[in-house]
């Protein structure tokens, strides 16, 4: 078995160490590990926000409702938010979309495999993925119970 050769900043190190001598800031920084990054979930977001998230431990820096807008006045209305949003510096956003009204004159109940009957609920996050808006967003997910739960998502943005 053959041994390691050793370099030589790892020679001098040693022999300063052997002698007590002071370590010059070269062989310091070097004899130093290199702390880890933190480490990023799927989304880009590191992993203990992401379990805040999941916890609904995290308070929004901003809110938007679209219950009783129009298609058209909800999907102006949450580009005008986000990219204000964005621009202030906010971070976590809740967005309200409601989870769809139930017709109840409807001959079937109109879910169809986990599918949303609202529009709002199923238009948001198709907007949310869509150019301006795409670019700033890291993450986007249902929010959690005690923020809307299925009716609501939070929207992560990027930083500035």
């Amino acid at each position: 078995m053959s041994r390691r050769q050793t370099t030589k900043e790892e020679r001098e190190l040693f022999h300063a160490v052997a002698k007590g001598a002071a370590l010059a800031p070269a062989a310091v920084s070097a004899a130093k590990p290199k702390p880890k990054p933190k480490a990023k979930t799927a989304g880009g977001v590191d992993a203990g926000t992401a379990r805040k998230l999941a916890r609904g431990e995290l308070d929004a820096d901003a809110k938007l409702d679209l219950h009783g807008l129009s298609e058209a006045a909800a999907h102006r209305a949450l580009a005008n938010f986000v990219q204000n949003a964005h621009r202030r510096g906010a971070r976590l956003l809740l967005i309200v979309t409601g989870k769809g009204a139930r017709d109840p004159d409807a001959p079937f109940d109109l879910e169809f495999a986990g599918r949303s009957r609202g529009v709002l609920k199923t238009m948001v996050p198709r907007w949310l993925d869509e150019p301006p808006l795409a670019g700033s967003i890291v993450l986007k997910r249902p929010a959690h119970r005690r923020h809307g739960g299925d009716g609501a998502l939070y929207v992560y943005l990027r930083k500035r």
